[in-house]
């Protein structure tokens, strides 16, 4: 077994190009389970398998809510044995659950179709195991990256890497099915999946560690005894939920508002890629004016552009696009900044090299939370309206208008209140 390696000050790892890549590709694959399962699957379920917005709403909420709540457990794990078994062996370990459940859950067998009992617990089985082997994998991978350095302009340029290949994935995700079918996109991930694995093991760097961390249970909770991750998790949550609304209504809202469904592989492409090229520019702002400050900045842009969503009439291609590359180009802060910050909060705690695991737990407790209340909440909101897929009548149109935009404006807003007060500009 490969045996990972703790931060040791006095002899930093080589970040350089080579190792930079062979680190972050492994994010690729990641984001091709992600972006399917949480903005196509719901449609999957809901419009072509015909089970109800409620059902399909609360068996992701459920779903969800046991995965959250598996992460502080599974960040805990790896914090006790990470020294004799590696992050390295938990993202071989988690090879086969992403495999086998990405699988399940996309492609389930047509004699179930009809079965509306059969068809909800194959949905909610094989979303548990593709939730498990995605914890495993981020949690890793992520403590892998916050290991390697606390340099501000460094863990910038890490996460970029790392979000940057992210949002391929999430283009390749996007793209492939509306061009070739599901079955390809299956295809893509599994062949993408072997190829960065083998790389991040084989080529990505690492720090060195003699001991594990050895505590009781109380070790779950330490990251919360401090004031900064505090704030810092409060600020995601609310930045994470306004971001986790339209994701899932996305697919809803391009073919019952817009009626452009035709297009709504091309909108996440735009989105995704002008995420992409922003990286480097808030990359280099963060290490000018700080990665707080530069979050800051993302937030007020993002709802200037995406509040006029809002508005937007059936057929509004162009408008639409141009919200898509605004909006797109400040979720490439989102993806960035908010875990280089996290890197810096450990550092701050005295924690690097040691606790990393229990900081990402709880960060994929927060990040699936987000994504239970958005899917929880919405969606069977969005019934009880009237909004039914396919159907829509003008008063359920409008309920998903705004939940959709105003919503999540709000909440973005709310969220940048908060970080400005909070005391995490010097990390």
């Amino acid at each position: 077994m490969t045996h990972d390696t703790r931060v040791n000050h006095t002899q930093a790892p080589d970040l350089s190009g080579k190792a930079l890549v062979s680190y972050g590709l492994f994010g690729l694959p990641l984001a091709m389970v992600a972006m399917p399962v949480y903005v196509q699957a719901p449609a999957l379920y809901a419009g072509s398998f015909g089970l109800s917005l409620t059902l399909v709403g609360t068996i992701l909420l459920v779903a969800r809510l046991l995965d959250a709540f598996s992460d502080p457990l599974l960040g805990y794990w790896m914090d006790r044995s990470s020294a004799t078994r590696g992050y390295a062996g938990f993202v071989l370990m988690s090879l086969p659950l992403l495999v086998t459940g990405y699988l399940a859950l996309f492609h389930p067998p047509a004699t179930i179709a009809n079965d509306i009992a059969r068809l909800s617990a194959w949905f909610a089985g094989s979303l548990g195991l593709v939730y498990l082997g995605f914890s495993l994998a981020t949690i890793a991978h992520n403590s892998w990256g916050a290991s390697l350095t606390q340099l501000r302009g460094e863990r910038a340029r890490l996460t970029a890497f790392r979000e940057g290949f992210g949002l391929v994935g999430v283009m390749i995700a996007a793209a492939v099915p509306t061009l070739a079918g599901m079955n390809a996109l299956s295809m893509t991930f599994v062949i993408a999946l072997s190829i960065t694995a083998w790389a991040l093991i084989r080529y990505a760097p690492r720090m060195h560690t003699s001991s594990t961390v050895n505590e009781n249970w109380r070790a779950l909770i330490v990251p919360l005894q401090s004031t900064k991750f505090r704030w810092l998790l409060g600020v995601f949550a609310i930045s994470g939920i306004a971001a986790a609304i339209p994701a899932t209504l996305f697919l809803f809202f391009a073919t019952d508002r817009l009626l452009l469904a035709q297009y709504a592989g091309v909108f996440l492409v735009i989105y995704f890629a002008a995420a992409a090229l922003a990286l480097p520019l808030w990359a280099m702002l963060s290490k000018r004016i700080g990665e707080a400050r530069a979050w800051l900045v993302s937030m007020l842009l993002s709802v200037i552009v995406f509040v006029w969503a809002w508005q937007l009439a059936a057929g509004a291609l162009y408008s639409f696009a141009v919200i898509c590359i605004f909006s797109g180009a400040a979720l490439g802060a989102d993806l960035a900044l908010p875990p280089a910050l996290l890197a810096g909060v450990i550092n701050s705690a005295g924690h690097s090299g040691q606790r990393e695991g229990a900081y990402f737990g709880l960060w994929n407790w927060m990040t699936k939370m987000n994504l239970a209340l958005a899917a929880g909440i919405a969606l069977p909101l969005l019934d009880y309206l009237g909004y039914t897929p396919g159907r829509a009548t003008e008063p359920g149109l409008t309920a998903l208008g705004i939940t959709y935009a105003l919503l999540p404006c709000a909440l973005k807003l709310t969220a940048a209140a908060l970080l400005w007060r909070a005391p995490l500009r010097e990390v």
